[in-house]
């Protein structure tokens, strides 16, 4: 069966992504469609060509953005089964591949396109100010979001660091806010500087923020993060290796859905990328991507 490979050109550090893809693909001895597309509309138009053949089977070169952008399209359409999904990684965080212990290299990831392992895998979808969205990994409203704005200004060639850097100048300027999250029946009302929905275990280029979710449980791993700025000088250290769950300034909760109400400038985002403004709801498509692994 064909996979069909959709090369982001400007994931990553700046290279020949697109040969690499191609000369891994090659020795690896993958049958394969190569597509290169920097934009979502082409990626829609990739999809479409790939579906008139009967492909269902689709890999993401570059990093978590390129899998949110694949993710979209495909989820926006219907399927008698659910799609195969594989995550060639290049970009600076590719966080999702680590929740599976993936190769975080195009030549290390693509040897797994010659096996027939999959893992039925959740997808979140969110509405709010921007339309419906749909993630795969982690999607947050506050001070990460906001953080994901700073780290599109600072150069690719910091690697994955850039988030931490990027976080640590966000929070300087961002300031905790009245929220209300609803996760079935269970409320939290307060102040609040973040809330994390995970679906994957890591996020911010490597932080292990949701040690015990799951990707196939149907349910999102959802942690609130309160208190004055300064608890975050002992949450982060804490979050990097997963330890943060116990910490007094973090609230954890689990549920297939939730509504946040928050202030209407709070950013939101979805795997990497920016998505909207204030107030969601969320819930889980259970196991509606088959990942490759």
């Amino acid at each position: 069966m064909t996979w069909w490979v959709i090369v982001n050109p400007n994931a990553g550090r700046r290279g020949a992504v697109e040969e690499r893809t191609r000369l891994a693909l090659r020795k690896a001895g993958v049958p394969h469609e190569l597509r290169v597309s920097p934009s979502t509309v082409q990626v829609a138009e990739i999809v479409a060509e790939a579906r008139n053949t009967g492909a269902h089977r689709f890999a993401a070169v570059g990093g978590d953005g390129s899998l949110h952008a694949l993710v979209n399209v495909l989820m926006g359409l219907t399927w008698e089964e659910p799609p195969t999904l594989a995550a060639l990684p290049t970009g600076s965080g590719s966080d999702f591949a680590r929740t599976f212990a993936l190769p975080r290299s195009i030549e290390g990831a693509v040897v797994h396109l010659t096996t027939e392992d999959v893992y039925p895998c959740d997808v979140g979808v969110i509405e709010g100010s921007s339309g419906r969205k749909f993630f795969l990994n982690v999607a947050d409203a506050g001070v990460a979001a906001a953080s994901v704005r700073v780290a599109k200004r600072i150069p690719r060639w910091v690697g994955g660091p850039r988030y931490s850097i990027a976080f640590w100048l966000a929070l300087a300027r961002f300031r905790p806010a009245a929220i209300e999250l609803k996760v079935g029946k269970r409320t939290y009302a307060g102040k609040a500087i973040n809330v994390v929905v995970a679906n994957g275990q890591f996020f911010g280029g490597g932080m292990n923020i949701a040690p015990r979710a799951s990707t196939l449980d149907g349910e999102f791993d959802i942690q609130v993060f309160r208190g004055p700025r300064r608890e975050a000088l002992t949450v982060m250290p804490r979050v990097i290796r997963g330890l943060h769950l116990s910490h007094r300034a973090v609230r954890r909760y689990t549920g297939s859905s939730f509504t946040l109400r928050c202030p209407t400038g709070w950013p939101v985002e979805a795997d990497g990328e920016l998505i909207g403004t204030g107030e969601i709801t969320g819930r889980v498509l259970r196991q509606a991507i088959r990942f490759k692994i």
